[in-house]
């Protein structure tokens, strides 16, 4: 075999990674991950590990409780939109309401984000984002990992996981065997899409022949991309107020598999929901949505949230009380359904015919 001569060296920088730019992009995050910083963290970036002190929280005797979890396609309107930062807060609010489910409250957070070519600006944007939706949660960013992988994204593309560990005491943890006949559901407004569903609205919008950068058709004050863009509300302030009051018995975050596959996650096989929705009007996006893509009403409720983006389960005799607790926190939360001896529908929901034509 002929030997070439002086062939040009490979580089990691010529094959398309760039170690200086990820250092740069440490340096860059570790203001916003020191804003995060909580009891029991330290969020000192650049180790092989996060540590956190759970000894540090005041649990006395706690279950560790772990979510992961990514933003779906809501990244394609991101990047067409070139609005990155509510990402960060999507991520982060889907992992840390899934803890809510066992009544658990979010301790620290991770993020892995993995891109074609790294982009400083965009990057540092996206980690600021997962920064405010940690402050909201209430927990640490102790941690991530940040993968330049050429070939396997294409250029200004990116993905996004997310990864949360919160604690709850022993003897207060979530079941589903804790939601017993009658119990009330209280519904907690979605602040929109949140971060299911997306692949039909991209669908929609092609079909459309709409443009991200247009005025949004539901929205006149912004573009289309940025009223879709709308973070995911994070709920652990009204949960955790709620789990304080007592008579709570379960909380269901409303994401892929809408209103129809989420409640039941969180009742037995013979209980049945039956939600109305009649108490609120459908939100302008999803408006527009129903009407444009002629979706089915069963179709709709197992796609998207619907304008709720959680459910506290709480005994009968506590949920006036309740829920008069929850609004004085500001939250616009109504009382939606009640659970019933299931027949054969987990989910019933009623007052389609009038409030979502």
């Amino acid at each position: 075999m002929d030997k070439k001569i002086n062939p040009s060296p490979i580089t990691y920088l010529n094959s398309g990674v760039d170690i200086d730019a990820g250092n740069t992009l440490v340096e860059a995050i570790k203001p916003h991950a020191k804003r995060t910083i909580t009891r029991g963290s330290r969020a000192e970036l650049g180790g092989f590990g996060g540590l956190f002190d759970l000894r540090n929280t005041g649990f006395s005797d706690p279950i560790l409780v772990a979510a992961t979890d990514g933003v779906g396609t809501k990244l394609e309107i991101a990047h067409k939109s070139k609005i990155h930062r509510g990402l960060g807060i999507d991520l982060v609010a889907m992992c840390a309401n899934d803890l809510l489910a066992q009544g658990a409250l979010p301790l620290f957070f991770l993020d892995y984000f993995a891109t074609g070519k790294l982009e400083i600006e965009v990057a540092t944007e996206v980690v600021a984002g997962i920064a405010d939706g940690c402050i909201q949660a209430g927990c640490t960013l102790i941690g991530g990992e940040t993968a330049e992988m050429p070939g396997i994204y294409n250029y200004g593309q990116y993905d996004l996981a997310g990864f949360c560990v919160g604690a709850v005491e022993r003897e207060q943890v979530l079941s589903p065997d804790m939601v017993k006949l009658g119990n009330v559901a209280i519904a907690l407004p979605s602040s929109g899409v949140h971060a299911n569903g997306f692949s039909l609205i991209r669908n929609l919008i092609d079909r459309e022949n709409l443009d991200y950068n247009d005025r949004s058709p539901f929205n006149k004050n912004k573009s289309l991309g940025m009223s879709l863009l709308t973070p995911t509300r994070i709920y652990i302030n009204t949960v955790k107020a709620a789990l304080s009051f007592g008579g709570v018995t379960g909380f269901s975050h409303i994401t892929g598999g809408g209103l129809l596959e989420n409640p039941p996650r969180c009742y037995s096989k013979d209980l049945c929901l039956r939600l109305s929705v009649k108490h609120r009007p459908l939100l302008p996006v999803f408006e527009w949505i129903k009407l444009t893509s002629n979706i089915s009403d069963n179709e709709f409720a197992r796609t998207f949230n619907c304008g709720i983006g959680g459910i506290i389960f709480v005994q009968e005799e506590k949920a006036d009380n309740l829920l008069n607790l929850i609004k004085e926190t500001g939250e616009d939360a109504w009382i939606a359904g009640q659970i019933e001896k299931r027949k054969q529908e987990s989910v019933i929901i009623e007052d389609t015919e009038t409030s979502w034509r």
